[in-house]
């Protein structure tokens, strides 16, 4: 071991100690570290100042308790959290998550990938994420509204246009973003339109926001596969997931040519060797918000369903693998699964879909894989598209700001790619988009002296 990596070990364990019980946060930190070995052997300047150990601490954050009542009158308690990660590039920029299993340790992991994600894109945000143990599942409108409003009330304070700027995430759509606004309207008197995005198209939000995640891991895969001379045509796709990103994801790589053959939810997931049918699962899942099992009942004879218990969507024999449902959802023994069944590129929609081993044998095994840092950062891309739209008080065509996605992704790609391969790593994207990403959140921090 060099003293270079002897350091970066030492500053590793004082980020564990520091952050106790956080394995979320401990993995996002680790995988970057070990990028990091070969950027601070050419530049050791970057070990000066304790710059690496003020990136991985969080300029700010917020844990607030967040009463609201049910139907049944009755008062319900939940924890809310908002993570300031990094402002070195901008305002603080990341989502907002609903769900049971948030935390602290789950919000500093997503708010540390997101600092690097939001980097990538050269546009001018910094990093932050938050949310709530709340689960909107089940819950009448009314429940929800209470709830939003309640959070919003303690969190305002925290927010604006120059400051941090949250969006949607797991549990968090078009209308938890249209309680958490209005509530902060009330409460500010003003009409801040770019101090949220995801909003609603009547009232700031952006034409292709709700498309982009899945377009632009689409158009960053499609990047990679072109440097394998080829392309989606004719391609057999795994896609996890059946929420927001994987549908647009599914849409995206059929209009490139490809055949999405299977996708999933938390039950189970549904292979159909025709090519799923993206209308019948939207009305499943966006309108009547059913289970995926009722797609392989109503496609009728040539889908199967497989629960969960009984087997994995990375089963499934692929050319291109989109992970676009959650963190560690693919684990080495899915890769090995992956890889012997000819995987070609494996791209990820969600945030650390991927186990540590699960990428590893990827990159062992030399398939194209995209991390979720770079190949997922279309959605917030688009959401600072949407900022600058708002700040300008205009309004961008669908076509406008899809081309503005495509243009932003394949910068991304041709960054990690030339990145990579000027570190003596050729076609290894997950190198190239840690050190980019953390070049670019370095250097602003130099200059800005110890602060």
């Amino acid at each position: 071991m060099t003293n270079t990596d002897e350091k970066l070990e030492s500053i590793f364990d004082e980020v564990v100690r520091r952050n106790a019980g956080e394995p979320e946060f401990h993995q996002a930190v680790r995988e970057v570290f070990d990028s990091l070995g070969r950027v601070v052997a050419k530049r050791p300047d970057y070990l000066e100042d304790a710059l690496i150990e003020r990136i991985c601490e969080p300029e700010r954050q917020i844990i607030f308790r967040v009463p609201w009542t049910d139907d049944q009158g009755r008062v319900q308690i939940n924890r809310g959290f908002r993570v300031q990660f990094s402002s070195a590039m901008g305002p603080y920029k990341g989502g907002l998550r609903f769900h049971p299993s948030v935390n602290v340790g789950i919000i500093k992991f997503l708010g540390f990938e997101q600092t690097f994600k939001n980097a990538l894109t050269g546009l001018p945000i910094g990093g932050g994420k938050g949310g709530s143990d709340f689960d909107p599942k089940g819950r009448s409108d009314g429940e929800v509204m209470r709830f939003c409003q309640s959070f919003m009330t303690e969190l305002h304070r925290h927010l604006g246009e120059y400051t941090d700027v949250p969006a949607g995430d797991i549990g968090v759509g078009a209308r938890e973003i249209g309680y958490m606004f209005g509530q902060y309207k009330r409460l500010t008197n003003r009409f801040e339109a770019g101090v949220l995005t995801g909003k609603g198209l009547f009232y700031g939000g952006s034409l292709a926001r709700k498309e982009a995640t899945g377009y632009g891991n689409t158009y960053f895969t499609q990047a990679m596969l072109e440097t394998a001379k080829t392309s989606f045509d004719g391609k057999r796709v795994v896609v996890s997931g059946s929420g927001n990103v994987a549908i647009y994801t599914i849409e995206k790589v059929r209009a490139c040519g490809g055949k999405i053959v299977a996708c999933s939810d938390s039950s189970g997931y549904v292979v159909d060797e025709a090519g799923i049918d993206l209308e019948l699962l939207q009305e499943i899942k966006e309108t009547r918000r059913g289970r995926i099992s009722e797609y392989a009942e109503l496609r009728g004879s040539g889908v199967h369903f497989v629960s969960s218990e009984k087997g994995s969507i990375w089963d499934v024999p692929c050319d291109v693998a989109m992970p676009s449902a959650t963190q560690n959802e693919l684990m080495e023994e899915h890769a090995t699964t992956l890889v012997r069944n000819g995987v070609m590129a494996v791209s990820e929609g969600a945030n650390m879909p991927c186990t540590p081993e699960a990428t590893r044998v990827f990159r062992e095994a030399g398939v194209r894989f995209g991390p979720g840092k770079a190949a997922n950062a279309g959605g917030v891309a688009t959401s600072a598209l949407e900022m600058q739209q708002n700040a300008s008080r205009d309004r961008w065509t669908f076509q406008q700001t899809e081309a503005r996605l495509a243009t932003i992704m394949r910068e991304i790609h041709d960054a990690c790619y030339t990145v990579a391969d000027e570190y003596g790593a050729p076609g290894d994207y997950v190198l190239g988009a840690n050190i980019a990403g953390f070049i670019r959140v370095a250097e602003p921090m130099r200059a800005f002296g110890v602060v």
